[in-house]
């Protein structure tokens, strides 16, 4: 290239994980502690993506292909160490540089911490995502907060979940790079005017506004084996003086540095409670906060490199909304087009709604974004304004399609009315997007007929399905090493880079050796998987058992109640003698409550209490274990991932948007017990209905039962559920903690009951029963295992990413149709 400098060719590892252990941490290498070990290697292997990352940069300075920004308030990357080894085939080369300090290199990567960046499915995703662009070599720049806290670690105390600072950053990050350099400033509070000027233009001006620095934090994002490494930049806040010398002179201490403090509770932790007013209006804040200093860093590289004139800013940019969170966005470009740049209203228009595109990723209304008016108004009063008029122009489209449709504007206005005035930031989102996709079939399509259907009558060209995917390089090929080995042998490494590959994995099915293997491979990682469930929770499991997961954020939706009801039941069966046919089990849960969700809190406490009673009684101990993996995270799942053979996605069908925990334990051969929901469907697709066991009513048989749903006639004519719910009420699981399950027990007996947990249990149960028939004939079990793993290719994130490019960000985008 030829405005690019010369790469430097880094050390060896060895070489420089000694030059880092003297020169950067003053450490004699012939004693170093597993942590400066760490530290160091890290550091060495930065050395050898710093090359690459510098030339991937100038060279799409130089050829200016369509920049797509990725703003998303979360990214859940899990440890960097073993990511950037494998993707820099490093591997080998690391545990020989470890050798020399006797080490191992499992034990150095135990010292990394797990990124306190994201809390569950949207996050993992947007890093699996990063992943697949790198490796597909894309211009992606992902945006996000660099949380100093993570969502929380996750104690148990006597079965109840008690939440810990996660501060993850603790010793800093060897990963990252400050770029005080890009710092930029974003405005809270204060008041708007609207200035004119001669001609009939005009512009805002936000006056007496509080300002914040957003600092950029750089991490390197490597593509596999390509030598394309793209950027995570997470911006952190600061004040923008250090404190108030005066203040602190006069002996006010705390009121010196109080700016400062609350410019960098901004990004102090991840999801803070947002129950009391204080709440919101700091979740607001971030949000906000990534979107500005975002959209600045955006703005002021194109106009390094071309001035103020934006005519062809849109050919060259997207900016990919990941959810509603950051979907402020919206305004904050009008307003940096019309306010900095001085752009006419239609110009800034057509430049936002040709450059942001929205993916949403939930059906449940209580977890799109709204934000009263009230609260807009105090802290971001110029976004606000613009919000408005967006809104205005918009209705009036609304009324020229619609005359008269009163009732249609309200449901469609980005401003609703009731109980008090509140911004819809999804409405913001559709409205302002030229593209807006659901994340697996069936939601896109519950999106278009339901939740956005006046929408989607009015510009249904913007809606389309991108089923979500996760990265093959993590969650097979880094995690599960056995596997790995066995496809690798068998079909050639390809698939490491084209997932559907696996698809020649196959024929491997009908071939008795191969699937023995197979069975060999997850029988080792059942074993590791024992070991680290009895070191983090205490309960030996049983390798020789079926090993039973449902590991996933602990949601009424997500009904890990309707799991617990069948271990009840399983329970009672035990007790009573009735063990013909029952399989013997090893049932693992993980898992966070949200802080402030307390029916997701007692479910974490009934797991508790009832896996306490069941690995108590002597008579389930060759059939029922059952343990809770606290604190669960990336990490835990690279472990539980490889060991899984029966994968729980049990949602009420209709309320998971698409779900990625599915495709992590299917890509690696354990077989699905699931509903039609979310990404569910697709997997059955792909892998048959002899290798998926299906249960559970249909969205549309859900939506039909709703009115007439009558959970007390269920229970009573289903002899299972009745013994189940008769425990439960008399205190069996909790003897000495009386009434504390009845909030759970009136949850299950409601007929408002939206997660229909009564009415699914006994076609839960059947299914349970069909795969322990099927798990107690090894050889069909086994190859139910292989098939799963070679349908996998459809669900890589890098099919996902590419349909992305080619659909959306390079699609041509002059008009509104297609």
């Amino acid at each position: 290239m030829s405005g690019c400098p010369d790469p430097l060719l880094p050390d060896p590892l060895e070489r420089g994980l000694r030059r880092h252990l003297v020169l950067t941490f003053c450490i004699d290498p012939q004693a170093p502690s597993r942590h400066y070990l760490y530290e160091a290697l890290a550091r060495a292997v930065r050395d050898h993506l710093a090359a690459a990352w510098c030339a991937t940069r100038c060279r799409h300075e130089e050829e200016e292909p369509v920049q797509v920004a990725y703003l998303s308030m979360e990214y859940l990357l899990g440890r960097l160490l073993n990511n950037a080894l494998l993707n820099l085939d490093l591997e080998a080369e690391a545990r020989t540089a470890l050798e020399a300090f006797a080490a191992r290199l499992e034990e150095v990567e135990e010292e990394e911490p797990d990124a306190g960046l994201g809390n569950g499915g949207l996050g993992r995703l947007a890093a699996c995502f990063l992943d697949s662009c790198a490796t597909l070599e894309i211009p992606v720049i992902g945006y996000g907060l660099r949380y100093q806290y993570g969502m929380f670690h996750q104690a148990i105390d006597n079965g109840w979940q008690v939440e810990m600072p996660d501060f993850w950053l603790r010793r800093g990050n060897p990963w990252e790079i400050e770029r005080h350099e890009d710092a930029r400033r974003v405005k809270f509070y204060g008041r708007s005017e609207l200035v004119f000027e001669e001609g009939g233009r005009f512009y805002g001006r936000w006056v007496d506004a509080r300002e914040v620095l957003a600092v950029p934090y750089d991490l390197p994002v490597p593509g596999y084996r390509n030598g394309t490494v793209n950027t995570l930049r997470l911006w952190k806040a600061e004040g923008t003086e250090a404190f108030d010398l005066e203040e602190f002179n006069a002996g006010s201490y705390t009121d010196a540095v109080a700016a400062k403090n609350r410019a960098e509770e901004i990004t102090l932790v991840l999801y803070p409670n947002d129950k009391s007013e204080q709440g919101k209006e700091l979740r607001l804040r971030q949000q906000y906060f990534l979107a500005s200093a975002s959209l600045q860093d955006v703005l002021a590289r194109w106009v390094r490199r071309h001035g103020r004139d934006f005519a062809h800013f849109a050919e060259h940019h997207v900016f990919q909304l990941n959810d509603t969170h950051p979907a402020v966005a919206v305004a904050e470009l009008m307003r940096l087009l019309l306010d900095e740049y001085r752009l006419s209203w239609e110009e800034a228009w057509q430049i936002t709604s040709r450059t942001m595109a929205y993916t949403n990723h939930t059906l449940l209304p209580e977890a799109l974004e709204v934000w009263p008016v009230r609260l807009f108004r105090q802290l971001l009063p110029r976004p606000l304004d613009i919000i408005q008029e967006i809104n205005a122009r918009f209705l009036a489209e609304v009324a020229a399609r619609w005359p008269g449709d009163v009732a249609r504007q309200r449901r469609l206005s980005i401003i609703g009315e009731e109980p008090e005035p509140v911004v819809r930031m999804a409405h913001l989102a559709v409205v302002a997007s030229f593209s807006v996709n659901g994340v697996a079939a069936l939601h896109t399509r519950l999106l278009a007929e339901g939740l956005f259907r006046d929408f989607y009558e009015l510009w249904p060209w913007k809606f389309n399905n991108k089923t979500n995917g996760v990265s093959p390089r993590r969650w097979l090929a880094h995690c599960n090493p056995r596997l790995r080995g066995l496809i690798s042998e068998a079909i050639g490494e390809r698939w490491i880079r084209d997932l559907e590959e696996l698809r020649r994995l196959a024929p491997f099915a009908e071939d008795a050796a191969f699937v023995e293997r197979f069975r060999a491979v997850k029988r080792a990682n059942k074993e590791d998987l024992a070991r680290f469930v009895a070191s983090r929770a205490g309960v030996a499991l049983d390798p020789e058992a079926l090993c039973d997961v449902q590991v996933k954020r602990i949601h009424e939706y997500k009904r890990q109640l309707l799991n617990v009801l069948h271990l009840i039941h399983l329970y009672r069966r035990i007790v009573d003698g009735d063990t013909a046919g029952l399989a013997p089990r090893s049932v693992l849960f993980g898992g966070k409550a949200a802080p402030g969700y307390e029916m997701a809190k007692r479910i974490v406490k009934l797991i508790h209490n009832v896996a306490a009673v069941v690995n108590r009684e002597p008579r389930c101990r060759d059939l029922l274990r059952v343990a809770f993996v606290p604190d669960y995270g990336v990490s835990a799942l690279e472990v539980i991932c490889p060991g899984a053979e029966l994968s729980e996605q049990i949602s009420t069908a209709g309320k998971e948007a698409s779900g990625t925990g599915n495709m992590k334990l299917m890509m690696n051969g354990a077989v699905t017990i699931g509903t039609l929901d979310g990404a569910n469907i697709e997997i059955l697709e792909a892998v048959g209905e002899d290798n998926f066991f299906l249960f559970g009513l249909t969205a549309e048989e859900v939506a039909r039962r709703r009115d007439s749903y009558d959970p007390a006639a269920i229970i009573a004519a289903d002899a299972n559920l009745s013994a189940v719910m008769a425990l439960l009420r008399a205190g069996h699981f909790n003897l000495f903690e009386p009434g504390i399950f009845d909030p759970v027990i009136a949850a299950i007996e409601s007929p408002a009951d939206p997660w229909m947990v009564a009415a699914d249990f006994a076609s839960y149960v059947a299914a349970q029963e069909r795969a322990a028939t099927a798990w107690q004939e090894p050889a069909r079990f086994g190859r139910m295992g292989v098939i799963n793993v070679a349908a996998a290719g459809r669900f890589s994130s890098d099919r996902t990413i590419r349909q992305y490019r080619d659909e959306i960000w390079y699609r041509d985008r002059r008009g509104r149709k297609p």
